[in-house]
């Protein structure tokens, strides 16, 4: 059997629609339906890793957590990881195909398509029915000879396609109308329904904005969404990261940790803190000049799609020198990944693989030195805490999970990490320095503070105490996919999806 599909696309890019397919994936995973995500193309470095080691989009693993699969990457066959502002590394079906300038990348489109087609058939023949998002807008003129991710996978499958806005950003009318009357007429026959998402107050209040909007598109709105806030789950890319860093929205007065995380320009899988930020009492900022730094009480440098680079915008900034300074008055800064790297005291660059460099001096906090390799390692992680060096005393023999997505390894000692299972088979890697004093340490592996233990412990080490009514990470992610699902069922006219995606 051929699955039925459904496709969401977005007026523009961050319209939600990445959450209205995660929360679609549940309702009907939770209808006893078996339902997969997927999205042809995807540009982001929030990446996940599948079970096989196969790399693609977090939004397309959450997507298939939602619908209580694991992630593969017929999912999400290709992933632009952009390295600079016209260059991207090129995932296809979850391995590094090639990196390529953006004029280059269009050249490969054709070869690209045939990837997409067959990855979109495995999953039709597998499944019930496959939900795919779209990317942008569909109505980016300039683009759609090339497109992969648009309307070209809505005809390909011939799906039924609900078109989303989002009305916080204004322009709503525009925004969908403009887009309905910019699409070809095959293509807007496809068109079945339309969304209003992010709306703040009284849903009420648009009840002439339906009316306008069903009358001059001539298609029916399936639903307006509200504005939903306190979800538990990661964002897609690091646009939620520069609208932090702009708007400095306020503060929680009632934070007992203050923690700062450096949103450097290239910052990648920043959703390793999003187990911090769920934690009652804790506090997480992104900083990104001297002046939002702040007095806090742990720095953190996350992974970035170019270590040498954001190093660099480091020091100019003058983040580097404070950074320096806050771990020798004894403060605690922590680094994942390339935040990790950075820490050391050298970085080595032979083969150039990052840039033509062949060396760059690191921040000196630990005594580790990385060297780029050109083969990428990407593995679903298992491993131990080996070592009881100061606020790990209590964790040591403990195991850890989460995922690995680098080019380099990093030697230096003391360790304080054991890997011991990769994709499943058995290992013995040594991983993560941690200084004398346990107040500077890092490692590779991207997830470590959902396990909940350690990120606990670590906190308590900063000073923070469990109130009482902490949650897994678990139960928080569970409850916070069901809330989701629950207010976009609540807002949805669901027998008329039913009706579209099951008789068109």
């Amino acid at each position: 059997m051929t699955a039925k599909t459904l496709m969401v696309l977005g007026s523009m890019s961050l319209t939600g629609k990445s959450l209205l397919v995660t929360a679609l994936c549940r309702i009907y995973s939770r209808r006893g339906l078996r339902v997969a995500p997927f999205k042809a193309q995807n540009m982001s470095n929030n990446a996940a890793v599948c079970p096989d080691g196969g790399e693609i989009a977090r939004a397309q693993a959450l997507q298939a957590a939602a619908a209580g699969l694991m992630p593969t990457v017929d999912m999400n066959p290709v992933l632009i990881k952009p390295e600079g502002d016209s260059r991207s590394q090129v995932i296809l079906m979850g391995r590094l195909w090639s990196t390529l300038q953006a004029r280059t990348y269009y050249e490969k489109k054709k070869i690209l398509w045939e990837y997409v087609t067959a990855a979109l058939d495995r999953l039709r023949e597998a499944y019930d029915l496959v939900i795919i998002e779209g990317a942008g807008s569909p109505a980016e003129l300039n683009l759609q000879r090339g497109d992969i991710v648009n309307m070209a996978v809505a005809r390909y499958a011939q799906s039924p396609v609900l078109l989303v806005g989002d009305i916080d950003r204004g322009g709503i009318f525009a925004q969908l109308l403009g887009t309905l009357w910019l699409l070809e007429p095959e293509e807007r026959t496809l068109v079945r329904g339309l969304v209003v998402n992010k709306f703040r107050g009284d849903i009420a209040l648009f009840a002439d904005g339906i009316q306008i909007l069903e009358e001059k598109g001539g298609v029916p709105v399936l639903g307006v969404v509200p504005y939903l806030r306190g979800l538990n789950l990661p964002d897609e890319d690091a646009v939620s990261v520069e609208q932090a860093v702009a708007e400095r929205a306020a503060q929680n007065s009632a934070a007992q940790i203050d923690l700062a995380v450096i949103a450097f320009p290239h910052i990648a899988n920043f959703d390793d803190f999003d187990p911090l930020k769920a934690e009652e009492g804790v506090r997480v900022r992104y900083v990104s000049a001297l002046t939002e730094l702040g007095q806090p009480d742990a720095i953190l440098l996350p992974g970035t799609k170019s270590t040498q680079a954001d190093l660099e915008w480091l020091r100019q900034t003058g983040l580097a020198d404070a950074v320096r300074s806050f771990a020798s008055a004894g403060g605690a800064v922590v680094g994942i990944c390339g935040g990790y790297q950075m820490l050391g005291t050298r970085i080595d660059d032979p083969q150039h693989v990052e840039s033509p460099l062949d060396t760059l001096l690191g921040l000196g906090l630990l005594p580790g030195v990385t060297q780029f390799q050109t083969e990428k390692a990407t593995y679903q992680t298992k491993g131990i805490v080996c070592s009881g060096v100061g606020w790990l005393a209590s964790l040591e023999g403990s195991s850890l999970e989460g995922y690995e997505i680098h080019m380099g390894t990093t030697s230096g000692a003391p360790v304080w990490l054991e890997i011991n299972q990769r994709n499943g088979q058995a290992v013995q890697v040594p991983d993560g320095i941690i200084s004398a004093d346990g107040k500077v340490w890092g490692c590779y592996l991207h997830g470590l503070f959902a396990n909940d233990h350690f990120r606990r412990a670590w906190l308590e080490s900063l000073g923070w105490r469990d109130t009482g009514n902490a949650r897994t990470q678990t139960e928080k992610f569970q409850r916070s996919l069901d809330a989701l699902a629950d207010a976009v069922e609540g807002a949805l006219n669901m027998e008329l999806l039913e009706e579209i995606v099951w008789k068109s």
